[in-house]
């Protein structure tokens, strides 16, 4: 595990200037809170060339003001077939029992389609295993479109504003069925793992 973060370190500095820096980062252990950000100690951040590579998520940031007229999102749609699109506002005021699926959306999962999020308003985090089951944590806020592939272990959180909208985009009509780990004889699962252990 020290080589693997050495290499991640090394990387880092080689592309820190070419690639616009996410907040994404390693996890600690710790169990409390889960809307902190839980950082290590030191911590250790990555930049997106590592995160698609050591997990496959891909990001994207779009402007806000001009997504809807400029095409970006229409191009990212047409490129990856979403034809479905919504949104979801999740806070206190809008979630009954809101304590409650906070726990439901942090249990592990994945899913058979791609996930995928364009942050409107608020803040969360994304939470995803790499190709070595350690959890990377992805801050997303708005503009940000987070695509997670299908069959990779992950969970959402809110952070501590306890608000965040977003959009959420599907191939065909949306069948959201979460399948809680071990789901490792599912067969998307067995292709994300063979696709990412050839990167």
């Amino acid at each position: 595990m020290r080589s693997f973060l050495y290499q991640i370190e090394q990387r880092q500095r080689i592309s820190l200037k070419e690639v616009k820096m996410v907040r994404a980062w390693y996890m600690d252990n710790d169990t409390s809170d889960q809307r902190n950000e839980h950082h290590r100690n030191p911590p250790v951040f990555i930049d997106l060339n590592v995160l698609k590579d050591v997990s496959g998520v891909e990001y994207f940031q779009l402007n806000l003001k001009t997504f809807t007229t400029d095409g970006t999102l229409d191009k990212i749609k047409r490129e990856r077939g979403y034809t479905y699109e919504d949104e979801l506002t999740c806070s206190k005021e809008c979630l009954e029992n809101y304590e409650e699926k906070l726990k439901i959306f942090y249990k592990e999962h994945l899913h058979t389609d791609e996930e995928i999020r364009l942050i409107v308003e608020g803040s969360g985090y994304f939470d995803v295993r790499d190709i070595n089951d350690d959890w990377i944590r992805i801050e997303v806020v708005p503009g940000d479109l987070l695509i997670l592939p299908s069959g990779i272990y992950h969970r959402f959180t809110m952070d501590n504003n306890n608000f965040i909208k977003a959009k959420r985009l599907f191939i065909g009509e949306p069948v959201w069925t979460a399948h809680n780990r071990p789901s490792d004889d599912i067969e998307c699962r067995k292709k994300y793992v063979e696709k990412l252990s050839k990167i």
